[in-house]
């Protein structure tokens, strides 16, 4: 036996399928995500924030080379009291100068992704020249001054150096190797042409330390490119938040226009079609009765009954249209007071009773006694159990059973079950039957069909009570229908106050 359980109304579900989607923002999220996915150890989406943040760090330590230079010349013309080191300090302060120049040049331009490559290589000419400048300074011999104390001299200088160089240029690919292999090739010559134990050592040492620190910076280079992943990560991240955003603000604001829209038209149709259909169920009245006279016609007696039918069908569908926009809209105030729910069960049950005569349908009850009162909206809950026996003499065939129960819950709470014989509902089709204007199978090819709104008005009310609705239904055996009511709901009588005798009167006493 398939069941279905509810306890709230059907939500408003707004049609996305027309979001007005943020343009700006949404091509800035199909940039991103195509950056993010294109390239592959180093994407070629972060070459332009790569070489812009090298341009800032040239910038921003244009003055520490200088002062190297300057002091690896002070140290060497107190050292070889030769002039021609002061040449050549000019002549890296010169390159130096260039480096600085490009960067100058390049913070003034807006670089574009098509000349990222034309500015790399021009940073990557000017380490080359810088690298020039180191080699001559590896190449020079001082014969005034100690071959030791020189060489330790000139290692100190170009380790020193070599670690300044990867420390500034490592947003710059293959910088280091631009600026430092002339070096090696020229302290490598020199060691084969001239077999100088020392300049063999200081080449190798160079070289292992060349390597150690370009495998260094290209870590570092990868490090800062993830970092900028994860930027632009985020950053996507807050465009796809703020296109949420946008939607859902665009989706809220025409749920409200709907709202209204709703709220104006049920309004509207509340005045214009209750009025005449009050005027066309009177009128029809009367003449299927004949009250002013006897009808000469007969088909036209059954056309005024046809009428009258329609006219409260119509009636109907209007009012539980109306009864269940105000329950979605929170509108809906329930006037709560004590009843007795087998009453309540009782008094729909003769409602329905000509209907069920009508086709010959039995309608059973299982009351327990002596059940206290609900507090409850009575209206609402006569409502309740007149739509599940309405819908139960409806679906029931001729000659069948209908069984209304009232009792407890195994919680202390109080239901109605309402179950018939008919033909039952099919599993996958419950969940349509609760649905707003649903209809099953059964129903639609059932000469009475309904409008579809008794069960979701029956769980809307139960929802306003706190409460539950059950539909349990097994094809061809029949289906049951249980509405529950809280404990909460379910008022306590007390015990009667015993007559206590008045105590007695106390003498008041004047000092």
């Amino acid at each position: 036996m398939s069941i279905a359980v509810s306890t709230s109304t059907d939500k408003i579900i707004v049609d996305k399928s027309r979001n007005h989607r943020n343009k700006a923002v949404s091509k800035a999220v199909r940039a991103t995500r195509q950056r993010l996915q294109t390239g592959s150890s180093v994407p070629a989406g972060f070459d332009r924030e790569m070489l812009l943040l090298h341009i800032d760090a040239v910038l921003h330590g244009a003055v520490a080379l200088p002062l190297l230079v300057g002091l690896i010349s002070a140290i060497g013309l107190y050292l070889s009291e030769e002039p021609s080191i002061l040449l050549w300090g000019l002549m890296a302060l010169s390159a130096h100068a260039v480096t600085v120049f490009l960067a100058r040049k390049a913070k003034r331009q807006n670089i574009g992704a098509e000349k990222v490559a034309i500015w790399r290589r021009r940073f990557l000419a000017g380490q080359l020249l810088m690298g020039l400048c180191w080699a001559i300074f590896a190449l020079r011999d001082c014969s005034g001054c100690g071959e030791i104390q020189f060489a330790l001299f000139e290692g100190t200088g170009l380790f020193i150096a070599l670690a300044a160089t990867a420390m500034g240029t490592f947003l710059l690919r293959n910088a280091l190797v631009y600026t430092f292999l002339p070096v090696v090739a020229a302290l490598g010559f020199s060691s084969l042409t001239a077999g100088d134990p020392i300049h063999v050592g200081l080449t190798g040492i160079l070289s292992l330390s060349l390597v150690f620190l370009a495998f260094m910076t290209e870590r570092m280079n990868k490090a800062n490119v993830h970092i900028l992943s994860m930027q632009s990560e985020k950053d996507d991240l807050i465009a796809e938040l703020e296109v949420a955003k946008s939607m859902s603000d665009e989706a809220r604001r025409r749920a409200e226009e709907a709202n209204l829209a709703k709220s104006r038209f049920l309004a509207s149709m509340s005045h214009e079609l209750r009025t005449p259909l009050n005027a066309i169920l009177g009128f029809s009245e009367v003449m299927s009765t004949e009250v002013l006279g006897p009808l000469n016609n007969p088909t036209y007696k059954e056309y005024t009954v046809d009428i009258h039918r329609s006219g409260e069908h119509l009636l109907n569908l209007i009012n539980e249209i109306l009864d269940l926009s105000r329950i979605e809209a929170g509108r809906y105030e329930l006037n709560e007071e004590a009843v007795n729910l087998a009453e309540i069960a009782e008094d729909c049950i003769g409602m329905v009773q000509l209907r069920a005569r009508g086709k010959n349908i039995t309608i059973g009850s299982q009351f327990e006694t002596a059940m206290p009162s609900v507090w409850v909206d009575e209206k609402a809950i006569r409502q309740v159990a007149l739509n599940l026996l309405s819908n139960a003499v409806k679906f029931t065939s001729a000659g069948g059973e209908i069984t209304v129960k009232v009792g407890w819950t195994a919680g202390g709470g109080q239901y109605i079950s309402i179950k018939d014989n008919g033909p039952g509902i099919p599993e996958d089709e419950i969940p349509i039957v609760l649905s707003a204007f649903g209809q099953g199978s059964i129903a639609i090819k059932s000469a009475e069909q309904g409008t579809g709104l008794g069960l979701p008005i029956v769980q809307a009310i139960l929802a306003k009570h706190n409460g539950q609705f059950i539909l349990r239904s097994k094809l061809r055996e029949g289906t049951e229908a249980i509405a529950i009511l809280p404990p909460r709901r379910v008022l306590q009588s007390l015990p009667p106050v015993e007559d206590v005798p008045s105590p007695a009167r106390r003498r008041k006493s004047f000092a």
